[in-house]
């Protein structure tokens, strides 16, 4: 199996001659994130983190997506934390997207390559390195866990894309697949963080509207996404931050195939009283 190559942000700032009109738009229902816009200027740095700095691409924020945050990580040679996650119920994905980087997850090392995943349970007990002489470039995503009497919490896992067979959609013709790394049957875990694929040509041939929240980055190709009543171009490197319920389809026009790191909330109940399960009560 060919191994996968992925878009990562390299930063910088665009000339004085750029003219300032660009694609980025933030609507009640949906936001696009391009990929221009992640100028070194607009990047963020957390505690306990050396070496590092970060692009925030998504957050909660009340009235809008309020499940999770998308973080694109940028770890220098030598950087790293010992001291990662300060939030005890808070659970995450890691997928790099250009580089390798030592995962030291429970007391086990982990040699992550381009393709890499982890998931990180809450309470894991974790820290992060990059001994390589390059900048690894990662996404980590994080949710406040949602505890549920009599089910276990998931355990953590190392595994890479390429490991992995896609899943395609039925009666799809194998255009559309899904690279699956949790069992969607495994009531631990209650978000997914996937890859889809679409090959050239390739649709959602309906308006998806679901109660379900997405982050969904771009990792190759370009496509046309029907958000909300807008038609949208996006190409590689591109966010786009999807609220619960807004109507959703794609089209792969383009000339290669169409991929994208895909997040959404799953196998809950809706919460009636959203206060007490974000702050690690066990419902």
């Amino acid at each position: 199996m060919a191994r996968n190559t992925y878009y990562a942000p390299q930063g910088g700032l665009p000339p004085q001659t750029q003219i300032l009109s660009d694609r980025a738009v933030f609507t009640e229902a949906y936001a696009i994130i391009p990929k221009g816009v992640m100028s070194d200027i607009v990047t963020s740095f957390l505690p306990f983190w050396e070496g590092t700095r970060l692009w925030v691409i998504a957050r909660p924020m009340t009235g809008f997506a309020e499940t999770f945050s998308h973080y694109i990580m940028e770890v220098s040679p030598q950087g790293g934390s010992e001291k990662p996650e300060l939030d005890a119920g808070a659970e995450g994905v890691l997928f790099i997207v250009e580089g390798e980087m030592t995962l030291t997850l429970e007391g086990e090392e982990h040699h992550m390559v381009t393709g890499g995943y982890a998931y990180l349970p809450p309470s894991a007990q974790w820290r992060l390195k990059n001994y390589s002489d390059a900048p690894v470039r990662f996404h980590w995503i994080r949710k406040a866990y949602q505890f549920v009497d009599g089910i276990a919490v998931p355990d953590a896992f190392v595994t890479n894309e390429n490991d992995i067979e896609p899943t395609a959609m039925p009666d799809t013709g194998d255009v559309w697949a899904t690279t699956r790394f949790a069992d969607p049957a495994d009531m631990r875990h209650d978000m997914h963080v996937n890859i889809v694929t679409f090959q050239p040509g390739g649709i959602i041939p309906f308006d998806e509207t679901h109660v379900m929240e997405h982050g969904l980055y771009v990792l190759e190709g370009k496509a046309v996404y029907h958000l909300n009543q807008d038609w949208v171009e996006v190409e590689a490197g591109d966010y786009m931050w999807l609220r619960a319920f807004c109507p959703q389809a794609c089209y792969a026009g383009g000339p290669s195939r169409f991929r994208y790191l895909l997040y959404k909330d799953v196998n809950r109940h809706m919460l009636l009283n959203p206060s007490s399960a974000y702050r690690g009560n066990r419902l």
